[in-house]
């Protein structure tokens, strides 16, 4: 069996992804400085520039797997990247010409939503044709530690390079990963066929019947609408957190990349331990311990106090929650994909994925404006209420009985049991 290294194209691909994701990193916290101490903006500003990065997965999240899966992946991956360098090098010539505000940064930010939200896509469909089947899961694992290894180092350079160069010009270095990175891709000569147009049923018949696969599964109804739920108060906690940790821990710029740092190493040595995991207690069991956990590792962030534990708090409280994450993620992916047949996948995770990331388009403002409306604490609190609710609601429902071996159970994946059939032949009439 060959070694993934001996696989045309794919080192090119694994570096494309690394370089992207560190410049992520760097945007990612540039962005939040650029806004919140650059602009001056309130917590609830704060809150809608976060909303509109996300705005586009719940607009069009489930339109964009039925796209991708219409048109050849590679040209849209290098497209979307090339288009998010232009948009990323206009912010800081805007900021240059004193031409930079909070609904021209919302406008870039929107469409760059729109640009990753289609890259995502192709980019999850194209590792299947780029790779051999049995190096597919190793492929993805790849991937993944180049993220974490990203996200681990990236925030703390982001924020050494922001206290040097200022928010605005490190939007710079960002850009130009995604042109590198669209470079590289461009230059990785694997199969990209044009899809079957034959094949295809309407827009809104495929989209129904992805949907309720989703909503009309015995257990995938629960993590679907808890992971919603989760998602939702976790991004009221993160928006508040930037506007609380700036202004009233006074933690500085630096102190806020040592805290995403600190999430980043935790998501590293979760995803490293989830198999482990996974095996001791079973998926049910492990993904309703670390919901939990990573509800009450939210604890550290809603009790910090100004002062030299501060950024200790803090940064504790980044790390459970990312650790726990770190540990779920996986074991959920797998189980979904397990017990999910094979021509639904694309579409299972589009649904689930646009509504996770819409639910930050709804959380961020509304974080915003808790905080700025009441105070920061009492959004905080909110947050971390309603993550514990989440939980709880996970613990008793059908869930707790999701185990690894549905996976070798054939009736798990028949849609006829959960209805799915029903609605794909709905859809086609």
């Amino acid at each position: 069996m060959p070694r993934l290294v001996e696989v045309p194209g794919y080192v090119r691909f694994l570096t494309a992804s690394a370089v992207s994701a560190f410049g992520s990193q760097v945007t990612g916290l540039a962005l939040q400085i650029l806004t919140a101490v650059v602009l001056s903006a309130s917590a609830t500003q704060v809150g809608i520039v976060n909303a509109a990065r996300w705005v586009p997965y719940l607009l069009f999240g489930l339109i964009a797997g039925v796209v991708v899966d219409r048109w050849r992946r590679k040209p849209m991956m290098v497209a979307t990247d090339l288009a998010r360098a232009v948009l990323l090098a206009a912010i800081p010539v805007l900021y240059a010409l004193d031409r930079l505000s909070i609904p021209a940064l919302c406008m870039f930010v929107f469409a760059f939503g729109v640009l990753s939200l289609l890259f995502e896509a192709a980019n999850q469909s194209y590792v299947p044709q780029l790779v051999p089947k049995e190096l597919l899961n190793a492929g993805y694992a790849r991937v993944q530690q180049a993220d974490a290894v990203a996200g681990s180092t990236g925030p703390l350079i982001a924020g050494a390079l922001i206290k040097m160069m200022g928010a605005p010009l490190a939007v710079l270095v960002d850009a130009l990963s995604y042109l590198i990175s669209g470079l590289l891709l461009a230059s990785v000569k694997a199969p990209d066929p044009v899809p079957d147009r034959g094949a295809r049923l309407s827009l809104g018949s495929e989209l129904r019947e992805g949907v309720a696969w989703v909503y009309r599964h015995r257990t995938l109804a629960s993590i679907a609408l808890t992971s919603h739920a989760m998602l939702l108060f976790n991004s009221m906690v993160s928006t508040v957190f930037v506007v609380f940790a700036l202004h009233q821990l006074k933690i500085g710029e630096f102190g806020l990349g040592v805290t995403y740092a600190c999430a980043s190493v935790g998501a590293l040595l979760g995803g490293a331990l989830s198999a482990r995991v996974a095996t001791r207690l079973d998926v049910g069991a492990t993904l309703i311990a670390f919901r939990l956990l990573a509800a009450v590792g939210l604890l550290p962030l809603a009790l910090a106090e100004r002062g030299p534990w501060a950024l200790a708090s803090v940064s504790l409280g980044f790390f459970l929650v990312s650790l726990a994450i770190g540990i779920a993620s996986p074991v959920e992916m797998s189980y979904r994909q397990a017990v999910t047949p094979d021509r639904l996948r694309g579409r299972m995770n589009a649904t689930i994925r646009s509504m996770n990331w819409g639910m930050v388009a709804v959380g961020a403002p509304l974080g915003g404006v808790l905080a700025d409306q009441v105070s920061y604490l009492f959004a905080l609190w909110i947050g971390l209420s309603g993550a514990v609710v989440q939980a709880l609601v996970l613990t008793f429902s059908p869930t707790r009985r999701a185990r690894t071996a549905d996976e070798l159970d054939p009736s798990t994946a028949d849609p006829t049991r959960h209805g799915a059939e029903t609605a794909a032949g709905e859809s086609k009439d």
